[in-house]
């Protein structure tokens, strides 16, 4: 496998600029949900002293909050900002190291594919029994559920992605460069919340 630059796709641009843009959306999203359990919560703390109730308030910010969490994960994931334990990897260099990312991205992206096709046939059977939530308001419960299967169809579209990516020879585009100088930690640091 030859090393190429690490902004380098084998993806047509237009596709690219899409995959892209699907990571952003998806992320946005996650944010405006985040939002929602903001002003739910909210609505809930202060109508409470004013005798104002919010009916179901609590199963609606409990789907904001496993829709913030789906939706979320491939933004995060392409943006080098997930988590990952890389203690084995970061200590080979050269040609192996290419070759356990895929392998890494290949199990990787097994699980995902996984995930996300049972969350599919999950919400798809919510729809097609017409299941419907237990709380005070009967919410059919293929809705709160597109948060979640959504948000892991679109992580794993981002990992099939990646795994292409790497399969052909580009560094991830998920691992960010390590820092060259004392600023740039700082700067990082910074922008992490760290």
């Amino acid at each position: 496998m030859s090393s190429v630059d690490p902004r380098h796709s084998v993806l047509p641009e237009w596709l690219r600029k899409s995959l892209d843009g699907l990571y952003l959306v998806s992320g946005w999203l996650a944010g405006l949900f985040l939002i929602a359990i903001f002003l739910i919560m909210l609505a809930l703390s202060a109508g409470r002293p004013l005798g104002i109730d919010v009916p179901a308030g609590d199963d609606f910010a409990s789907w904001c909050m496993a829709a913030t969490a789906f939706l979320g994960l491939a933004h995060t994931f392409r943006s080098g900002e997930m988590i990952r334990v890389g203690l084995l990897i970061e200590r080979i260099k050269g040609p192996m190291r290419q070759v356990m990312e895929v392998v890494a991205l290949a199990i990787g992206t097994a699980a995902v594919i996984y995930f996300a096709w049972y969350a599919v046939d999950m919400t798809r059977t919510s729809f097609r029994f017409n299941d419907l939530s237990q709380g005070v308001i009967a919410v059919p419960l293929w809705i709160p559920q597109l948060g979640f299967c959504g948000g892991l169809v679109i992580l794993a579209i981002a990992f099939v992605d990646e795994l292409v990516h790497v399969l052909f020879g580009g560094m991830p585009r998920y691992e960010k460069p390590a820092p060259e100088t004392a600023e740039e930690v700082i700067e990082r640091a910074i922008q992490s919340g760290a």
